[in-house]
This record gives structure tokens, C-alpha cells and sequence, in this order.
């Protein structure tokens, strides 16, 4: 698994999931209930992972729709 997206926005990252399982990527997101720890502040980032074979078009996904990705 690779990490494609981080973000302590959850819409982006529910829009984000919503646009990959539509073009059937297989998602998986991390640090979902870290807000236990931070106690609900939301400072901590979520990660969107994907399979490595699919990182590159799950890239151009998110970039033709306007997410930011880091590097």
C-alpha cells in the first residue's frame, strides 16, 4: 500500500474515496479514530491509501478533480 492522500479535512478525504471506489480503486484509510487520542480536535491528518499498481491513476483521479496531493 501506498500513501496517495493526507488531509484533517473529512471531505476531502470522503470525496476522495467516493471518486476512487467509483472507478473501483481499492481504498484504505488510516488514523480513522485517532481522534481519540487528540480528543476531537482534528489536528491530526487521515492517509488514503492505495495499492501500489493503482498509485498512479489514482493520482490523475484526484488531480483532473482538484484535490491536492503533497509532492
Amino acid at each position: 500500500m501506498k500513501e496517495l492522500l493526507r488531509s484533517n479535512d473529512p471531505t476531502v478525504i470522503a470525496f476522495s474515496k467516493a471518486l476512487l471506489s467509483g472507478e473501483d480503486i481499492c481504498v484504505f484509510e488510516m488514523d480513522v479514530h485517532m481522534s481519540v487520542l487528540e480528543g476531537s480536535v482534528g489536528i491530526l491528518p487521515r492517509r488514503l491509501m492505495v495499492r501500489e499498481q493503482d498509485l498512479f491513476i489514482a493520482r490523475a483521479i484526484l488531480r483532473d478533480n482538484d484535490i491536492q496531493l503533497d509532492g
